[in-house]
């Protein structure tokens, strides 16, 4: 397994969760990562990027990736959470080199409930 995630959870809305995705030391210090999330019936989408400028408006203000190079972790650092931001939350590993959508490694993914 190349990328492990936890940290999701259940929440109310507009509250706060941490999510986090932890690398093997040659992925986490080689490749770009970067955040999905896919709600029932609904399209894999991205969240946050290494590429800092990709994200959706969705989630513009609120949603905020971090690297921790001590401990090969990427956050996924969430805010102001609404409903609509239910959803699996997947890592995403990608070389420098490829566009976003162009993955190798995938994380198993962490449920994120948000409650009105």
């Amino acid at each position: 397994v190349q990328l492990v995630e936890s940290g999701g959870g259940m929440v109310q809305a507009g509250g706060s969760l941490r999510l986090s995705c932890t690398a093997s030391r040659s992925i986490f210090w080689t490749y770009k990562m970067d955040w999905y999330r896919q709600a029932p019936g609904k399209q894999r989408e991205l969240v946050a990027s290494d590429d800092s400028t990709k994200s959706p408006d969705s989630v513009k203000g609120r949603f905020t990736i971090s690297r921790d190079f001590g401990k090969n972790t990427v956050y996924l650092q969430m805010n102001s959470l609404k409903p609509e931001d239910t959803a699996v939350y997947y890592c995403a590993a990608r070389r420098p080199v490829a566009a976003v959508g162009e993955y190798d490694y995938w994380g198993q993914g962490t449920q994120v409930t948000v409650s009105s």
